[in-house]
């Protein structure tokens, strides 16, 4: 039990809004194994946490910012400088066409005084609570939608490589994990920037199963929805893939994502849920919005045990 990793996803975001520095103290007071980041940039080439390109569905930016949106109707975090990104109020995810809470039973929408950060800060914070604590909970970021940004004229990737060299993650052996969808962009990680650090191939598509072996080349995980590892049941029992066993016979370890309690799909409990995939499936990590829970899970089947 000891060897499976919970991810923070978007740090302790089933009880505070993802990605706030909050949210982030949070997941480390939970003690999961990694918290994680998503990144995209600024105007001014910052790095910013945040899930999206987009700001108009976790900010006000439609009200401090309303002449800026595209021909799209979208607000895009590269058109605003890290100055004006932090004027913003972020808020628990909503829908910007219907204003509704993606998942009502969490933090209420647009109250508290959730702000952007950059990932310098982010990490500087997580560095210092582990000096302060003892701890050693590592960092998860990943690289949000790169071809969008080379369209932009910017290279995300080497300027996130620079922050996390800068803050001493180079080798597999530190406490950083990085992850992308973008399967060209995480092999040019690999061969053309040169990158020691563990890297995890995203999966989006069942059909990209097929290109495990090509993923092994060059990466170090896969992370797969879960419902591709457990894909439903029959006569009461849950119908497995073959994508565990096959990507551990690659020497892949596999971190699924994600696994909320207040979304369970077809599973009857959180702990039905973190049996199957978890333990029965023999996944190696969990992306979770509820570190805590999975880690009480995990305790408690250590003792059994």
């Amino acid at each position: 039990m000891k060897n499976k990793l919970v991810i923070a996803h978007r740090g302790a975001s089933g009880y505070l809004p993802e990605h706030t520095l909050e949210s982030k103290k949070m997941a480390f007071s939970m003690n999961a194994d990694f918290i994680e980041q998503d990144i995209v940039l600024s105007k001014d080439d910052v790095p910013v946490v945040i899930h999206d390109i987009y700001l108009d569905d976790v900010t006000d930016v439609a009200q401090k910012f309303p002449e800026r949106q595209r021909k799209d109707g979208r607000f895009y975090v590269i058109d605003f400088t890290m100055k004006e990104l932090e004027t913003l109020q972020v808020s628990e995810r909503f829908n910007p066409k219907t204003h509704q809470q993606v998942y009502p039973g969490r933090y209420p929408m647009r109250q508290g005084k959730f702000k952007l950060h950059s990932l310098d800060k982010e990490i500087a914070l997580i560095q210092q609570l582990n000096k302060e604590t003892g701890k050693n909970i590592g960092i998860y970021p990943e690289i949000k939608e790169p071809a969008f940004h080379q369209k932009e004229g910017k290279d995300l990737t080497a300027i996130v490589l620079k922050v996390l060299s800068n803050y001493g993650y180079t080798q597999k052996s530190d406490r950083c994990i990085l992850q992308c969808f973008d399967a060209k962009e995480l092999q040019r990680i690999k061969t053309e920037l040169h990158s020691n650090l563990y890297l995890v191939q995203l999966i989006e598509h069942p059909e990209e199963a097929k290109q495990l072996a090509h993923f092994a080349s060059y990466a170090d995980a896969i992370g797969p929805w879960y419902k591709q590892i457990v894909t439903g049941k029959k006569d009461g029992k849950w119908i497995f893939s073959n994508l565990v066993t096959e990507a551990h016979g690659l020497g892949l370890q596999v971190h699924a994502y994600t696994f909320r309690a207040d979304d369970l799909g077809e599973f009857s409990t959180f702990n039905e849920m973190l049996q199957t995939v978890l333990i029965d499936a023999d996944i190696d990590g969990a992306f979770t919005d509820f570190p805590d829970k999975v880690v009480q899970f995990l305790e408690e089947r250590s003792k059994e045990s």
